[in-house]
């Protein structure tokens, strides 16, 4: 392990909600030490952040690695290097491969893989129902066991409450985390925009934003009933937001997630059926974009995530209703989120509490902070070069994106887990 000290770094901390100039030292893969204003003489190489700000490196939950099964949408080594260049240190992994993740050997698959060619972090997430199919609960245990840090069966709502209740009974008993995919699944089914003006003018299958609150309203009655640790996925409309304030009022263990895209587009971006706007949920209003915005700055909802979803073109080259839903968005999260930032929205240390601090928290990890003692995976980034997003420059084999051609402000300029460096911006 490399001993390292930042100086003339702006310091973003999400556990004090500060953004200060200062220093930070790293040895054997922790942070040793931090203060402000100029370095002390130690020991270390010396990074000189001239300036640019130094915040914990990213925790991604929700992100589809496409091994085993569609490794030429995205691998672990791919996934991976699109991650350090896009300032995220931890990946948590969906189960929604080919086979499901749902045994401990497909697991543990997974796991070495991740393991032998991914810069990063990785933390696997296991399937909550044997082939994602709502009919039969896994092993939670034994997939706990293999390393599973949370269950879920991703965008395949569990219908059968009987089957979900007694799914969130076990997991309570493990002491496991649960993470759904409010909707209600008739209603959603089919619907590749949400429901509105935009939606009758273009002729697109809509689904009304009631969906997501009715499935929210499901999940938190089963809460109350079981006690169990639940996250929302992707909370995206104003709907939804009442409810899961009530929820976490009434002391349930519920928190709740949205996606980077839901956060910086709406449904006007799909404008003239552009299919790399094509996500699930589908791109919301302006007002429920709003909302959502509202809900991170005042911490209702806790975590921003890139649901970082790889598609190859033949899955997206095709009529709106008929394309596969979902975008890369592990190296865009940053420079996206960033234009919350750049628009007075929400401050650096907010973001970095959605994006690192508040997921590792729910995951138990010791990461997402700039603490002494705190593992050594950090983002050193510069927030204010302006560049023109080009998809073919995206390190992840997939390049469906949505701000392909975009413009964007806010560039990684390093990577570094566990005090080594994994991505330098050339």
């Amino acid at each position: 392990m490399s001993n390292l000290i930042f100086t003339n770094a702006r310091l973003i901390d999400p556990e004090s909600g500060t953004d200060s100039i200062g220093w930070l030292q790293v040895a054997e893969g922790r942070i040793a030490a931090r203060g402000e204003g100029d370095a002390p003489a130690l020991d270390a190489q010396v990074v000189d952040c001239g300036g640019h700000c130094l915040a914990p490196g990213i925790v991604d939950i929700g992100v589809k690695v496409c091994e085993p099964g569609e490794r030429h949408k995205e691998s672990y080594k791919s996934a991976g290097l699109a991650a350090a260049a896009g300032g995220v240190t931890t990946i948590v992994t969906r189960p929604d491969t080919l086979p499901a993740v749902d045994t401990p050997e497909t697991l543990e698959f997974a796991t070495r893989r991740a393991q032998a060619d991914a810069p990063v972090n990785v933390l696997p997430m296991a399937a909550l129902t044997k082939n994602r199919e709502g009919r039969e609960m896994t092993e939670i245990g034994f997939l706990q066991d293999a390393g599973a840090v949370a269950f879920t069966d991703c965008d395949h709502v569990i219908a059968n409450t009987k089957v979900f209740s007694r799914a969130l009974t076990y997991a309570r008993s493990c002491g496991a985390l649960v993470i759904a995919h409010p909707q209600e699944p008739g209603l959603s089914n089919g619907a590749a925009a949400t429901s509105g003006k935009f939606a009758a003018l273009r002729g697109l299958p809509a689904v009304s934003p009631m969906a997501e609150r009715m499935g929210l309203d499901r999940d938190i009655a089963l809460l109350e009933m079981t006690g169990a640790a639940y996250h929302a996925d992707q909370i995206t409309t104003a709907r939804a937001l009442p409810a899961l304030e009530r929820a976490k009022r009434n002391g349930l263990d519920i928190t709740a997630g949205t996606s980077i895209h839901h956060l910086t587009l709406n449904e006007l971006d799909v404008a003239d059926y552009r299919t790399f706007f094509k996500v699930k949920p589908p791109l919301r209003s302006e007002d429920d974009r709003q909302a959502v915005i509202d809900a991170v700055r005042s911490g209702l909802i806790d975590i921003i995530s890139s649901m970082h979803t790889p598609q190859d073109e033949e899955s997206k080259r095709l009529p709106f209703e008929e394309a596969a839903s979902g975008a890369v968005a592990l190296e865009t999260l940053l420079p996206a989120a960033l234009r919350l930032y750049h628009s007075d929205q929400l401050d650096l240390p907010t973001l970095f509490r959605a994006m690192a601090l508040n997921p590792a928290k729910r995951l138990g990890l010791d990461a997402g902070r700039l603490a002494e003692g705190a593992p050594a995976d950090l983002v050193l980034f510069d927030p204010d070069v302006p560049f023109v997003l080009d998809r073919f420059s995206l390190k992840s084999k997939s390049q469906n994106t949505p701000f392909d051609g975009q413009r964007l402000q806010g560039k990684v300029t390093a990577t570094y887990v566990a005090g080594q460096e994994v991505y330098r911006r050339s």
